[in-house]
């Protein structure tokens, strides 16, 4: 799905109300609608900041202008204004959410090679998923809570939003 102008017109005050003010000297700053673009490039596909299209600003910009507004906050603003706009245009369902994470380790050598320890080998596909059920831990209960945190923020959102066109 492309960032679209109707999506820019909503977060462009955000950015608006937090950009720091114009130098006289130096190179003119690249409009933020554009390294808006390509930092969303770079989320949506995963890829390095180095391997950004030519159609894009230089990815030092798009990097440099991504940490300022996570620093400050404008990211933060700006997701869940886009998540709002999704959810009133009926294109995001929070009931279905998925909290996923990788993890591969890359080690120099052949795996094959080094003699695995009795805590490091392999275990048996029964064991391993009765390890799920038997955990102190329960993954539903932690993804329960960043969903109940994430459905506070949007409401909050569309609070805020609603009394703005009041």
């Amino acid at each position: 799905m492309e960032f679209t102008k109707a999506q820019w017109e909503l977060v462009a005050p955000i950015i608006k109300a937090n950009e720091k003010p114009k130098k006289i000297s130096g190179r003119p700053r690249i409009d933020d609608e554009s390294v808006l673009r390509g930092i969303l490039w770079v989320c949506r596909t995963g890829a390095r900041w180095k391997d950004m299209p030519d159609q894009y600003p230089p990815y030092q910009t798009c990097h440099r202008r991504f940490q300022e507004w996570n620093k400050s906050g404008v990211w933060h603003e700006i997701l869940v204004q886009l998540a709002v706009d999704l959810k009133q245009r009926g294109k995001i369902d929070l009931h279905e959410t998925f909290i996923d994470g990788t993890f591969a380790s890359a080690k120099k050598g052949a795996q094959a090679l080094e003699k695995l320890s009795a805590v490091k080998a392999p275990r048996s596909w029964p064991l391993q998923t009765a390890m799920v059920f038997l955990s102190p831990f329960p993954h539903t209960r932690q993804a329960a809570m960043k969903l109940s945190l994430l459905k506070k923020q949007y409401k909050a959102a569309l609070l805020k939003l609603n009394q703005k066109e009041l």
